[in-house]
Order: structure tokens, then C-alpha cells, then sequence
């Protein structure tokens, strides 16, 4: 936890800067913590494995514990919860009567509907109807995680239990979608301290994910890009290409397809650590239509042909000659070569067709004398 004012202020200042609001919401969000005022988070978990809660788990700028402690109040958290039971289920209903209208609801995991979402129960009660009434009274709603975004890997074909993200179920809300499997971070952390400082919520796009994470492709900015654009592709994992940092589009990257920041935010603090600077193509996992859709290592087609996503052909069209094309080839070309050397003899007489115009010493009168031996 912080111990001083001084590490407290720093502390802010990296949190900002980490997610890009600067250094006058860092003073926006000092000021409002004098105050004492903490937004409250109440943070739901239903069909989902806790990745994106381990992700955040691994945060540094802020840590977790400075976090939860000292920029917001996490007032629900079952993973992270020392309660249990019935305690828990008390702290969540006093935050959400102390924080009527104000708290952030945060849900993790995706949603069974079928037979009444009887799929997932907590405390004796559906997923369904906890994320209706908590969400519901939330003033801002979070879907972090792909399953939570759009159904994620339990809305995978044949979606046995009618799995679907938050905004299916809260028609007519407001809900930011951060998707991702796991989400980034310091996406769901720009969000937040978004609200929490200035009251709104992020520019978004038409899947309702903020634009300052998603507004580009992975392809766009990958670090591979210049691999890319020459042709040069790994053809299979371990050849010569795939040691050298080929172009991974060949063994099914999706990242021409995919709208994420993952190639200019790493996770967990470290230098590379995503999908493609480890070496494995892009699953497109932040895409409803793509990951968990199309297998992992079908090569997708490149939706806009347009740069930045032109690209030189990876498999070249190849074709035979018959004779007869080989044949017309060859009288036209020489019928070029013919007219090119009359064109050719016309320029150098001058444009005279008949004998040559010489004089008794063998010059051209057109052009003087020849010079004195």
C-alpha cells in the first residue's frame, strides 16, 4: 500500500501516463482521492476461466494492491474476496446501497441464457438475473474479456448453453466492451480511471470497445511488418523464416483482421510478451467473428486492399504456354523488331527513304564537312 503522499503522487502519475490520460487527470484523480472519493467496483465473474482477472493481477503502474486500495474500492471480488458465503454476499449488497447509481460494475464471463440460465448459479441465484439487477443499477458497466464482451469460448459453435456478452442481456445500457482472451489490462485501467476522474467513459467503436485500444488492427503496427510487406513468410513453425522473424500470416496469423493494441502493449510487464513476439500467430481474439470461429491456423483474407494491408501474393499463380500464344508471341515480337529497325534507319537518314545522301568525299552535306585528318 502507499506509505506517503509523495508515492502516492507518483503513483498516479504512472497510472495516467501508463494509459495515456496525462498529466492533468493525474492531478484531476489526486484531487478527487483528498476528497476521499474512491470510485466503488463491484466485480461479477460468471462463465469464464479468471484469466482476465490474473492478467490484471500482474499489473505494475499500478500494482494490484495499490489499486484496489488506494485508487479505487474494490467492494466485490470473489476471487479476490477474504470473505465468503454469506459475508460476501452482504458486502455486495451494501455497496450497491451505498453506491446507488455511482458503482462500476465489472463483469468477467459470459452469459448463459438457456432454460433460464440455470448454467451458472451463484448464492442461489442465475447468472441471468444477478448481472440484470447489479449491472442494472450500476452508473458504468464494464464487459472485460472476450467472454463477456461477445460469449467468448462458451459461445463457440454449438453453444450448448446460449452463452452471450453483457449488452445482450442489458438492452438499452450502456456497456464498454474491453475484449480480449485475456483482456489487456491497462485497457480495462484507461477505462476506469477515465470515469473515475472525469465522470465519462471512452470514445468507442461499433462493437462498443474504446477506441484508444482498438481502434487499429494488430497488422498495422506488428513489429513483423516489414516481413510483410517484402513477402518474406514463415512457411511452417521452425524453418529458416520463423527462426529469422518472418511474417507469421502464412501459418494463420489474424492480425490483418483484428482491431487490438496488443503489438504496442505488451502484458505482464514484459517486452514481447503477446502471441506474435512469441512466435505464435494472432488468434483474433478480440474478433466475435473470428477466434473461437475460424481455426487457428486457416490464413484469413485480408479485408481491406488498401494500404496499410497490401501485401505481395504468398502463393504466386502459375500457368503453361501453349504453342499456338507462343507462336502469336513471336510474329509480334517480330513484327516490333521489324518496325523498330526501319523506325530506327529513318532516324539516323534523317527521315529520307532513298539512297543515302552523301557528297564525293563520303559526308553527309547535312551535317558540314568531315573534320581534317
Amino acid at each position: 500500500m502507499i506509505s506517503s503522499r509523495r508515492d502516492f503522487v507518483r503513483l498516479c502519475s504512472l497510472a495516467a501516463a501508463a494509459v495515456g490520460l496525462g498529466p492533468l487527470a493525474a492531478q484531476r484523480f489526486l484531487e478527487a482521492a483528498a476528497r476521499g472519493v474512491k470510485p466503488s467496483v463491484v466485480w461479477l465473474q460468471f462463465q469464464e476461466c479468471t484469466g482476465c482477472t490474473e492478467s490484471l493481477l500482474r499489473t505494475a503502474h499500478p500494482a494490484v494492491d495499490d489499486l484496489i486500495f488506494d485508487l479505487i474500492s474494490l467492494d466485490y471480488h470473489e476471487t479476490l474476496f477474504a470473505a465468503a458465503g454469506h459475508q460476501a454476499e452482504a458486502a455486495l449488497k451494501q455497496a450497491m446501497r451505498t453506491n446507488a447509481g455511482k458503482y462500476v460494475c465489472v463483469v468477467e464471463g459470459a452469459i448463459p441464457t438457456k432454460e433460464n440460465g440455470i448454467y451458472c448459479m451463484i448464492g442461489g441465484r442465475t447468472a441471468l438475473d444477478i448481472v440484470q439487477d447489479v449491472a442494472g443499477q450500476a452508473g458504468a458497466v464494464i464487459a472485460i474479456g472476450s467472454c463477456a464482451s461477445w460469449g467468448g469460448i462458451p459461445s463457440a459453435d454449438p453453444n450448448p448453453t446460449g452463452a452471450v456478452g453483457v449488452h445482450e442481456v442489458l438492452k438499452g445500457k450502456m456497456v464498454v466492451n474491453i475484449p480480449g482472451c485475456p483482456a489487456n489490462p491497462y485497457n480495462f485501467l484507461g477505462t476506469v480511471l477515465q470515469y473515475a476522474t472525469y465522470g465519462t467513459l471512452p470514445a468507442l467503436d461499433g462493437e462498443g470497445r474504446p477506441k484508444f485500444a482498438y481502434g487499429s488492427t494488430i497488422h498495422e503496427h506488428c513489429p513483423r511488418r516489414a516481413h510483410f510487406d517484402a513477402g518474406r513468410f514463415a512457411n511452417k513453425f521452425g524453418d529458416e523464416g520463423h527462426r529469422n522473424g518472418y511474417c507469421l500470416y502464412k501459418l494463420g496469423c489474424k492480425g490483418p483482421v483484428t482491431y487490438a493494441n496488443c503489438s504496442v502493449q505488451h502484458f505482464g510487464e514484459v517486452d514481447g510478451a503477446w502471441p506474435i513476439g512469441l512466435g505464435h500467430p494472432c488468434f483474433g481474439c478480440t474478433e466475435q467473428k473470428v477466434a473461437f470461429r475460424i481455426t487457428l491456423h486457416t490464413t484469413v483474407d485480408i479485408e481491406r486492399p488498401t494500404p496499410p494491408d497490401t501485401y505481395p501474393p504468398i502463393h504466386a499463380p502459375q500457368g503453361r504456354i501453349s504453342p499456338i500464344a507462343t507462336g502469336v508471341a513471336g510474329l509480334v515480337f517480330g513484327g516490333l523488331a521489324g518496325a523498330g529497325y526501319v523506325a530506327s534507319k529513318k532516324l539516323s537518314d534523317g527521315g529520307h527513304t532513298g539512297p543515302p545522301l552523301r557528297d564525293g568525299l563520303g559526308a553527309d552535306p547535312r551535317v558540314g564537312p568531315p573534320p581534317e585528318v
